[in-house]
């Protein structure tokens, strides 16, 4: 379990960054080139590659390099581990509010 709690932190670390999370939100909707990627951005084309360097490295992004075009994809599988510890703590969250409205009620009964 230590790695994937170690991935999982390097996704919310990741995901932390504003910029890094505007690129993934972009990257949803299908693949850009790291240029497309940098164009709305106030930051260099090095800057950017910086944050896309912490996305493949928690495995968020992927990129591939044909010519002299490097393409950024999304990949899901790294949303999913942070969509699925946030959907536990959601749940155990509800059961305990469950818990709590249960106790209230009966304290109101008596």
């Amino acid at each position: 379990m230590p790695n994937y709690e170690g991935s999982l932190d390097a996704v919310f670390h990741a995901l932390a960054d504003r910029t890094r999370r505007e690129i993934v939100e972009r990257l949803i909707s299908g693949p850009l080139s790291v240029s497309q990627l940098a164009r709305p951005l106030e930051m260099s084309l090095p800057a950017v590659m910086q944050h896309l360097q912490v996305l493949e490295a928690c495995a968020l992004v992927r990129s591939e390099k044909t010519g002299r075009v490097r393409t950024c994809h999304i990949e899901p599988a790294g949303l999913r581990s942070a969509e699925g510890w946030i959907g536990r703590q959601r749940t155990d969250w509800e059961h305990r509010l469950d818990r709590l409205g249960d106790h209230l009620s009966e304290q109101e009964q008596e």
